[in-house]
């Protein structure tokens, strides 16, 4: 069947979380004369948030514990003496921050406007309810969005089957004239593909990828050759 409906991911796949949150954490550890590395923060800070996003996508740890907790590792394994008041405060305020930088990645409005008198956009997120469509808003993409379905919205986190059936239940579209498009193989591609949505992997850095039942893409403006 012929697609009808795209579905996107926002974080890491139109929007560029990493420039953005390097650019909060910039911003928020002046204001608050966090007097650290920048540079050494981030390399000890982003694998440990990916590990506590995995947490968090499993229902193994609460958002309050993920913000908190990802903060308080990373300030321990730099040796950075800071109170638990003063990491709670950094959680809030980064929340805060982020949506106001806008930052995505290449060629992401060209695309939009490709795809956008073809067939209806919509996004999918894990990301936090009260941010998401504040960063779309920021980025001047929104317009482009028929539904912003988000996992706080349903109750539970890609790649649970219920977000994609929610999903495709509120776009009024069905399974098999549908595809994915995201960055995460376990929660984006697999979580599509195990509800029957076509899905298309956006690998930006290129990485090894096992072999697999799925496309991939190292640029948005690949998205053209598949639709």
């Amino acid at each position: 069947m012929k697609i009808q409906h795209v579905f996107f991911d926002l974080d890491h796949t139109l929007w560029d979380f990493e420039k953005n949150s390097d650019l909060t954490f910039q911003k928020i550890f002046l204001k608050q004369n966090i007097n650290i590395n920048l540079k050494e923060f981030l390399a000890i800070y982003k694998p440990l948030n990916l590990k506590y996003w995995k947490l968090y996508r499993e229902e193994k740890i609460s958002k309050k514990e993920l913000r908190y907790s990802r903060l308080k590792k990373t300030f321990d394994e730099m040796y950075y003496a800071i109170s638990d008041d003063l990491i709670n405060i950094l959680a809030v305020e980064y929340i805060n921050c982020l949506p106001h930088f806008n930052n995505l990645f290449e060629h992401t409005f060209e695309v939009l406007e490709y795809l956008k008198n073809k067939y209806e956009l919509h996004i999918i997120t894990n990301g936090f309810e009260e941010i998401q469509t504040k960063k779309m808003a920021s980025s001047k993409i929104l317009p482009y969005f028929k539904e912003v379905i988000t996992s706080d919205s349903v109750g539970v986190k890609k790649p649970n089957a219920k977000v994609f059936q929610f999903a495709l239940k509120k776009a009024n579209a069905k399974a098999e004239n549908s595809i994915m498009i995201g960055d995460s193989i376990e929660a984006d591609i697999l979580g599509a593909i195990n509800v029957g949505m076509k899905a298309l992997h956006c690998n930006f850095e290129n990485k090894k990828v096992a072999k697999n039942n799925f496309n991939s893409i190292t640029s948005l403006k690949e998205i053209k050759q598949y639709l």
